[in-house]
């Protein structure tokens, strides 16, 4: 067996093995759209979108609400300097955006955010962005449960919380869209990712599910699978991956030696792609007509290689379900 003399996340996230994998699947991309376009008016529509800080979720607030949007942006540990900024600048450009402090891992949080969210909307609420994450580095045996608990708690949890929470609201109005963001590795994986692939693996499939269950209702759910990008996420695993390695035994570490040595380092990642790509990519299925939108769509310029996975899942899903008491569900949801 060959020795790896360590690849550190950038390098994976650059496209080094992601391309070795997904040549094939580049090819069937080409249906995919590899260039976002600009959106239509997103006028009369409330957003509220998690993780607002940085990346998605910060680009995301302000592309929404200068399409016209009224955007409440979400984020933990209130007052931050990140809010005064986005405050300042939606004051300063007349922007209609409202700050709230949601921790997604929060039931008192999540519930509270909500209710000042309709409460400024008279009730309703046309859409989530359940866009907040978090990720830790090294194998999966080196993830202890109390890094493992809260991945899932941030990652998976989070989006159901805010879910059920917007769900009363949405029924209600018989309308209402809610995306959550994945990424190519909640269908492929690469060794040393931690728990990130597992969360989003498990997120893509409450996702599925919860959008057979809501089309009755008149809601559609998306899910958004971002490639790498260079947003703060890679950074941010540092100081939860370095406390986990100080937790961890040194035999065990020095068992996966080329995925343990740079954990901790905060080193960046996810190439030179753009990350405006993803708001635009949300903005552009909102305004999409119900019945058109779709249930995944994966955004990055370069390969994809989770296409063929959604391709055959759709196949099987309407070949197990299609004829079944559930049919008219699953063929709304997968066109």
């Amino acid at each position: 067996m060959t020795k790896d003399n360590g690849l550190s996340r950038r390098d994976l996230l650059a496209g080094s093995v992601l391309a070795a994998m997904a040549g094939a699947a580049a090819a069937q991309s080409a249906g995919e759209t590899e260039k976002v376009g600009t959106a239509a008016s997103l006028a009369g529509k409330s957003i509220l979108i998690t993780g607002c800080s940085s990346g998605f979720g910060r680009l995301g607030a302000e592309h929404y609400a200068r399409l016209g949007a009224k955007v409440f942006a979400t984020m933990r540990n209130l007052p931050r300097a990140e809010a005064a900024e986005l405050e300042a600048l939606a004051e300063a450009d007349g922007l209609d955006i409202m700050v709230l402090e949601i921790d997604v891992t929060s039931d008192e949080q999540v519930e509270a955010g909500v209710e000042a969210a309709l409460e400024a909307t008279g009730g309703a609420l046309d859409v989530l962005v359940n866009n907040a994450g978090i990720s830790t580095s090294g194998p999966i045996e080196v993830q202890d449960m109390e890094a493992t608990k809260l991945l899932f708690d941030t990652n998976v949890f989070g989006p159901q919380r805010l879910m059920r929470a917007v769900m009363p609201a949405m029924r209600a109005a018989k309308a209402g869209q809610i995306f959550n963001v994945t990424s190519q590795l909640g269908r492929v994986m690469i060794p040393g990712f931690g728990q990130y692939s597992p969360t989003k693996f498990a997120l893509e499939a409450m996702s599925e599910q919860f959008a057979y269950e809501t089309v009755q209702h008149g809601i559609d759910v998306t899910i958004i699978q971002p490639g790498g990008y260079p947003t703060k996420i890679w950074n941010n695993q540092a100081p939860l991956s370095g406390a986990l390695k100080t937790r961890t035994l040194d035999a065990t570490l020095a068992a996966y030696p080329n995925l343990t040595a740079r954990m901790g380092v905060a080193e960046g990642g996810g190439g030179e792609s753009d990350p405006m790509d993803v708001p635009r990519a949300i903005a552009e299925i909102i305004v999409m007509p119900r019945g058109q939108r779709p249930l995944r769509r994966p955004v990055h310029p370069g390969n994809k290689p989770q296409v063929p996975i959604n391709e055959v899942s759709a196949k099987q899903q309407l070949a197990m379900l299609g004829e079944s008491p559930f049919g008219p569900w699953v063929k709304d949801v997968l066109g």
